[in-house]
C-alpha cells in the first residue's frame, strides 16, 4: 500500500496541538455552572444537547490518531467512574500546551516525562492530607444544617418523605392535611415494616404550593390527595427567570401550580435520622448544583437505607437502579417508582388492560428471542451441512413452525409476561400480543436478576429450555400515568410499570418536554449516582470548589523553587527518580512550572465559568493571591481547609456573602479525581513520545494535493 511518513516530534509537536485543539472545545464544562452545547447532525438536521466531555467526544469526527487516543482515554474514565471526564479533557489540553512550551525552550523529552511524572505522583501524595472520611462529612453536614437555607431545605425534605403502608394512608392524610408547615427532619419516624417494599413513591419534584396526590397506577380504584408542603420535596423552591421555559431549573413552574403527583410510594427515613439525612446532605454536596438528580437520588438513598438495615450493608447499590426517560412531560413530573418502568408500543400496552391487577407468571430470557440467535460460545455440530441459515419468517414454513412451537411453549406453561434481555422477533411479538402474552425486549441484565430473586424465575437462553421451575410468579404489570393523564400523551410509546412485591428495583423516571435534553438528563443523573456510590465505596472525599487543585499548585510551586541538586547526587527528596541526573535535573524548575500551569489554568477557567472573575487574567491574579497567603501562613493545607470551611476557596475572602458561604460546601471523589489527573498526563506524555505518524491506504493523491503535503515524505 502507498504510505506517507510525517515527523511529529518537532518543536510544534503536531499530536500535542491536536490534543489541545480538541480539548479546548470542552472548557465550558468545568465547574458547576456548565454551558450546554448543541451538536447538530448535518445529514439528518437533528440536534442534541450535551453537557459532558463524553458526549462531546462521541460527537466529534476523530480522524486523527491523537483524537482516537483521547476518545479511548475518556471512555476508560467514563466506564470506571462515570465522573471526572471534563477535568481529564481540560487538563489534557492545558498540559499539552505546557509541554509544547517546554519543547520550544529545548527541554529534552526525557526530562519532561521524568519530572512531570514524578511531580504528579508527589502531588497525589501531598493531597492525601485533605481527604475527609464520609462519616465525618455526613456528621458535619447534619450538624451544620440546624437552620438550613431555602436551598438546603428543599434538598433535605426529600429524605423525610415517609414510607407508608396502605393501611396507614388515611391516618397520614388526616395528620398532614391541616396547616402548611414543614415536617422537621428529626421528627421522621418509622411506619410499618421496614422490609415491606410494596409501596409507591411520591414524586420529589412537585412544585411549590401544589397538592400532592398518592395515585395508584392506571387501573387502580382510588386516588387520595395529600396536601401540605411538609411532604412536598420542593415546597420552598424559588422561581428563577431563565432564557426559556424549557430550560428552567426545577422550581415554581407553570405546571407545578396545577399538577398533582404521580404514581409512586412515599419514602420513610432510616431509624437513625442523622444517618438518613446525612446521606441526603452528602448527595447535595456531591451534586454540584444538579437539583433534579439530587432529589431523585435522595429518595433512592432513603429507600435503600431501609433495605440496608435488613441486609447489613450501607453502600448505594447501583444494580438496583434503572432509568426511564419520558419525552413530553415537564421536568417537574420526574419521580422514582419501585419496579421497572419502561416504554412499550400501544399494542403491547393493550395486553396489560386484560391482566386486571392479577399476579402474572413471568419468564426471563437471557438473550435474543429470535430463531437465529445462538448463545456466546456456541459450537456448530460437526458433519452437518446448513441449507438455510436465516429463514424468512413472514412466508417460510420453517419460520412458521418455529413461531408456533415457541408460542405453544409459553401457553403450555401459562406464561403471561416475558422479559427478554435482547431483541424479540416481531412476528413472535405479534402472536404473543394476540394470545395476551406481554413480551418486553431490551431489558437490562440487572432487571432480570432482580425479578428472578423475588419471583423465583430462572433465566433461560432458549425457550426450549423452559420447565416448570423456570417460571416465576407474583409479577404485576400496569400502565404508569399521572393523575391528570399526561403520561399517556407520549406519541407512539406508552409508559408501563412492571412490579412485584418485595423487589429491590427502583426506576428513576426522568421527564422532559425537550427532545434534545433526554440524554442530557440521564447523563447528569447517572453522574450523580456514581459520585455518591464512589464516595461511599472509598469511604472518603476531597473538599471541592478547587481546594485540591489549589494545594497541588502550591505544592508544585514549592518544589519548583527548591535548588537544583549537585551533579553527583540524586534528585531531591520530593523527586527521587533515578532519571534525574544533572542534565535532567537542571530542567526541573521549568518543567514543574509547566505542570503547575495546567492546574492554574484549570482554576482560572472554573472561576470564569462561575462568574467569580471577569477574565482569566484577573482569575490568575486571585489564584496568585491565595498562593501567597498559603505560603505565608506556613501551612498551605491548613489555609486551604479554612477557605473551604468558609465556602470561599476561589473567592476573595471578604464581602457580604463570606459569612453565609458555609452552607455551599461541595465535595469531590478521591479516586476519580486523581485517576483523571493520571490519565490526562499519561496521554499527553504518550503523544509526546511519538516521533512519527505513518499513514497507510489509498490516499496518496489526496495527501499530495493537500496544503500539508510538504510535511510528508512518501514511501
Amino acid at each position: 500500500l502507498p504510505m506517507a511518513f510525517r515527523d511529529v516530534n518537532a518543536r510544534r509537536h503536531i499530536g500535542l496541538q491536536q490534543l489541545s485543539s480538541l480539548a479546548s472545545t470542552g472548557r465550558t464544562f468545568l465547574g458547576p455552572m456548565k454551558s450546554h452545547k448543541f451538536v447538530v447532525d448535518e445529514s439528518t438536521n437533528q440536534s442534541t444537547l450535551i453537557c459532558s466531555a463524553v458526549r462531546l467526544i462521541e460527537s466529534l469526527d476523530l480522524t486523527t490518531a491523537a483524537g482516537q487516543l483521547l476518545n479511548e482515554t475518556i471512555q476508560a474514565q467514563n466506564k470506571e467512574f462515570k465522573t471526572g471526564m471534563s477535568t481529564l479533557l481540560f487538563l489534557v489540553g492545558a498540559w499539552s500546551n505546557a509541554v509544547v512550551e517546554c519543547l520550544q525552550q529545548n527541554v529534552p523529552v526525557s526530562a519532561i516525562v521524568s519530572v512531570m511524572s514524578e511531580g504528579l505522583s508527589s502531588c497525589c501524595e501531598r493531597v492525601q492530607c485533605l481527604q475527609i472520611s464520609v462519616h465525618d462529612v455526613k456528621k458535619e453536614l447534619c450538624s451544620s444544617r440546624v437552620q438550613p437555607s431555602a436551598t438546603e431545605s428543599r434538598a433535605c425534605q426529600v429524605g423525610c418523605d415517609s414510607l407508608l403502608n396502605p393501611r396507614d394512608l388515611q391516618y397520614f392524610q388526616e395528620d398532614i392535611s391541616a396547616p402548611e408547615e414543614a415536617i422537621p427532619i428529626n421528627s421522621c419516624s418509622h411506619q410499618g415494616d421496614n422490609c415491606n417494599f410494596n409501596k409507591c413513591l411520591v414524586s420529589p419534584l412537585v412544585g411549590f404550593g401544589s397538592a400532592a396526590s398518592l395515585v395508584k397506577p392506571a387501573g387502580g380504584k382510588s386516588s387520595s390527595a395529600i396536601s401540605g408542603s411538609g411532604v412536598i420535596a420542593s415546597s420552598c423552591i424559588k422561581q428563577k427567570l431563565t432564557h426559556s421555559r424549557h430550560f428552567t431549573t426545577l422550581g415554581k413552574s407553570h405546571f407545578s401550580s396545577q399538577q398533582a403527583s404521580f404514581p409512586g410510594y412515599l419514602l420513610e427515613p432510616s431509624a437513625d435520622p442523622c444517618e438518613c439525612c446525612g446521606l441526603g446532605h452528602l448527595a447535595v454536596a456531591l451534586g454540584h448544583g444538579n437539583q433534579t438528580g439530587v432529589k431523585l437520588l435522595q429518595s433512592i438513598a432513603a429507600y435503600q437505607q431501609e433495605r440496608a438495615e435488613c441486609r447489613g450493608s450501607s453502600q448505594l447499590n447501583i444494580t438496583e437502579i434503572v432509568t426511564c426517560s419520558l419525552l413530553g412531560l415537564p421536568e417537574s413530573y420526574s419521580c422514582v417508582s419501585p419496579g421497572f418502568v419502561t416504554l412499550l408500543s400501544p399494542e403491547q400496552a393493550t395486553v396489560i388492560k386484560h391482566f386486571e391487577d392479577r399476579p402474572l407468571q413471568i419468564l426471563l430470557v437471557d438473550g435474543d428471542l429470535t430463531e437465529q440467535y445462538r448463545h456466546l460460545g456456541f459450537n456448530r455440530p460437526c458433519n452437518v451441512r446448513i441449507i438455510l441459515e436465516h429463514p424468512n419468517l413472514q412466508s417460510g414454513r420453517t419460520g412458521d413452525t418455529w413461531l408456533s412451537r415457541m408460542l405453544d411453549i409459553l401457553v403450555s406453561f401459562e406464561v403471561n409476561l416475558v422479559l427478554v434481555k435482547g431483541s424479540v422477533c416481531e412476528n413472535l411479538m405479534d402472536r404473543c400480543i394476540a394470545s395476551r402474552i406481554l413480551v418486553v425486549g431490551s431489558v437490562p441484565r440487572d432487571v432480570l436478576c432482580a425479578f428472578g430473586e423475588v419471583t423465583g424465575a430462572q433465566p433461560v437462553t432458549y425457550l426450549t429450555q423452559v420447565n416448570a421451575s423456570c417460571v416465576g410468579a407474583g409479577a404485576q404489570a400496569e400502565l404508569w400515568e399521572a393523575s391528570d393523564g399526561r403520561a399517556m400523551d407520549l406519541r407512539e410509546l406508552v409508559p408501563v410499570r412492571i412490579n412485584v412485591r418485595g423487589i429491590c428495583l427502583l426506576t428513576a423516571v426522568l421527564t422532559t418536554a425537550v427532545a434534545s435534553k433526554v440524554q442530557l438528563l440521564a447523563d447528569q443523573f447517572w453522574t450523580l449516582v456514581y459520585r455518591l456510590h464512589h464516595a461511599l465505596s472509598d469511604g472518603k472525599v476531597f473538599p471541592g470548589g478547587g481546594a485540591v487543585e489549589l494545594l497541588c499548585l502550591s505544592h508544585i510551586q514549592a518544589l519548583a523553587e527548591q535548588p537544583v541538586p549537585p551533579a553527583n547526587k540524586k534528585g531531591g527528596k520530593e523527586l527521587p527518580s533515578a532519571w534525574l541526573a544533572a542534565p535532567v535535573a537542571e530542567y526541573k524548575s521549568l518543567v514543574l512550572q509547566a505542570l503547575a500551569s495546567g492546574w492554574k489554568r484549570y482554576l482560572s477557567v472554573v472561576m470564569c465559568n462561575m462568574a467569580k472573575a471577569p477574565s482569566e487574567l484577573e482569575a490568575c491574579a486571585l489564584v496568585d493571591h491565595h498562593l501567597e497567603e498559603a505560603a505565608g501562613c506556613g501551612s498551605p493545607s491548613a489555609y486551604i481547609l479554612e477557605l473551604f470551611r468558609r465556602g470561599d476557596v476561589l473567592g476573595r475572602g471578604s464581602g457580604p456573602l463570606a459569612a453565609r458561604r458555609e452552607a455551599l460546601r461541595v465535595y469531590d471523589n478521591v479516586a476519580a479525581k486523581t485517576e483523571a489527573w493520571r490519565r490526562a498526563l499519561d496521554l499527553v506524555l504518550l503523544v509526546l513520545q511519538t516521533d512519527a505518524e505513518i499513514i497507510t491506504g489509498p490516499k496518496r493523491n489526496q495527501l499530495l494535493n493537500s496544503p500539508v503535503s510538504n510535511e510528508y515524505m512518501f514511501l
